[in-house]
């Protein structure tokens, strides 16, 4: 073979780049093949729209990067990391440009959702309490391999039988149902609900007060944090640590299968390269099952199930150079690194629901970046790199066209709540679906979560009903994207996962690791 290592990782976005630090760390010898030209998967940082005007390409702000215990674990800000803050977290306008606000300022943040309703500043407070109470625990089991049997047990220890079941009601509710129970007025209900639009959830769909009470709890305490430079410098520093090993522009097509065991990969050239002990793949679970290794190596129903795996929704994205900042009529959103805006509650159900049967929503709702004002390195001094991204029908044809005619409404939206806004347009990128998937093959479709997030897709569910973890069918391969639990985020954890599981199966017990998954997978795959 042409190679010859340890361990071979197909992909290097951030969970890719994770799992390879964590093999190198264990002494391992390892090699990332990477498709694109530069490194990042969806962490990365081009100029898209003028000179001087650093755009993060795919994702921007990084609430779990800061929370995940793996990614602090690896001690990144010693390899050139620096994280940088807006003044104030997230705004989210409502359609008449009254706005509630989420600092990094508990005192803000209560002060805010208390003048929207009595009684809701010292609810949220006890939401943080809450937090507070859990948050060590609960990173450390959303980030672990289900079950996370240690870090259930600290929950469990921390809240008590009682408090525990209940908390967990509270994950699977849906953020109406939740909101409900615990606030008086809609401005804490829309931070929660904005947050778990990050997802494809909506706010009457289970499992989303998970992710949205998750990241404004984070938001509330580390913030919504962007790397110095742009989101690149993560990359960067992730590679650097790594001490290189990266080779880009190097496809994989096909991961060599021969007695049930992954023997290496075979690049899009006809290079082979063999590991000794595993492969890892940082792709979607469709591309690695049913296109790198094919379904004449897998279980019939394994095969059957990814027929009915979920994606989550498609997105359009637009990226602006402005000449300034961006004028709101809210004084909230000023100085907010994240702006939500496109509907009170019942607008973003609307918008959720039509999402859902397949139509594009009348309004759109918007997740939108003000990168210069949480990072002044981004671009000249008085000016503005600001993004916003608004999710779409999947399966549906969006040429450039179609996809501009869309970035067209989002800024008429934007001018509705910041007369003026237009007028500062220096320049603008927009990438539709296909635009996204060309630089990213696996944003399938313009998803940018691998997957969608609804519960009957998360732990045991994905990414389809299995074990929850990272390791497949075929012995010393291991699923390792954000197909994978935990899912979507950029927060190491699946990398992690399948690194740890790698590190087990080749063990001081790794030939009883083997028998047991073996085992688990033929009662899961008959």
């Amino acid at each position: 073979m042409g190679d010859d290592v340890d361990a071979v990782v197909i992909g290097s976005g951030p969970n890719g780049l994770v799992a390879a630090n964590l093999l190198a760390d264990a002494g391992w010898e390892v090699a990332v093949l990477e498709a694109a030209d530069e490194p990042g998967g969806a962490v990365r940082t081009a100029e898209l729209t003028a000179p001087g005007f650093h755009n993060d390409v795919f994702s921007a702000f990084y609430p779990l990067g800061v929370g995940s215990p793996v990614l602090a674990g690896l001690e990144l800000e010693r390899h050139g990391l620096r994280w940088r803050h807006a003044p104030d977290v997230l705004a989210h306008v409502l359609p008449d440009d009254r706005a509630v606000l989420l600092s990094r300022d508990l005192d803000r943040t209560a002060a805010s959702v208390e003048s929207f309703g009595a009684g809701d500043g010292a609810a949220w407070r006890a939401e943080f309490v809450a937090w507070q109470r859990v948050r060590e625990h609960l990173m450390e089991a959303l980030t672990r391999p289900f079950p996370p049997v240690r870090a259930g047990a600290g929950l469990l220890r921390a809240l008590g039988a009682a408090e525990a079941l209940r908390f967990a009601r509270m994950a699977v509710q849906p953020v109406r149902s939740y909101a409900g129970e615990r606030f008086t007025g809609e401005g804490a209900p829309l931070l929660v609900a904005g947050n778990a639009m990050h997802t494809d959830l909506g706010p009457d769909d289970a499992g989303g007060t998970m992710f949205g009470w998750l990241l404004s709890m984070l938001g509330q305490d580390v913030g919504f944090p962007v790397p110095e430079g742009g989101a690149g410098r993560l990359t960067a520093a992730l590679v650097r640590r790594l001490g290189g090993k990266v080779q880009c522009s190097r496809a994989v097509d096909r991961v060599v299968v021969a007695g049930g065991r992954a023997l290496g990969v075979r690049d899009a050239a006809g290079g082979l390269v063999r590991a000794r002990r595993a492969v890892l793949a940082d792709v979607p679970a469709p591309a690695l099952y049913l296109g790198l290794v094919g379904p004449d190596h897998l279980p019939a129903r394994l095969v059957a199930d990814l027929a009915g795996f979920a994606w989550d929704h498609a997105t359009v994205k637009v990226d602006w150079a402005l000449s300034g900042p961006i004028p709101w009529t809210a004084t909230e959103a000023r100085g907010a690194g994240t702006v939500h805006l496109g509907g009170d509650l019942n607008g973003l159900s609307a918008s959720s629901t039509e999402l859902t049967t397949g139509r594009l929503p009348r309004t759109p709702f918007l997740i939108l970046g003000q990168m210069t004002t949480a990072d002044p390195t981004r671009s000249p001094a008085g000016t503005e790199a600001a993004w916003a991204y608004t999710h779409v029908p999947r399966g549906e044809k969006w040429t450039p066209d179609r996809a501009r005619r869309r970035a067209d409404r989002v800024e008429a939206l934007i001018e509705h709540h910041a007369p003026g806004f237009r007028d500062l347009v220096l320049a603008r990128s927009v990438q539709g679906p296909a635009e996204l998937a060309a630089r990213n093959a696996s944003l399938v479709g313009g998803s940018t979560n691998a997957g969608s997030a609804a519960l009957h897709q998360q732990l045991v569910f994905r990414p389809v009903p299995g074990t929850g973890r990272p390791d497949t069918p075929v012995d010393r391969l291991f699923l390792a994207g954000a197909s994978a639990h935990p899912g979507g985020g950029v927060h190491g954890a699946a990398g992690a996962n399948a690194a740890r599981a790698a590190l087990a199966r080749n063990g001081f017990a790794g030939d009883g690791y083997r028998l047991a998954m073996r085992g688990l997978h033929r009662l899961l795959y008959p």
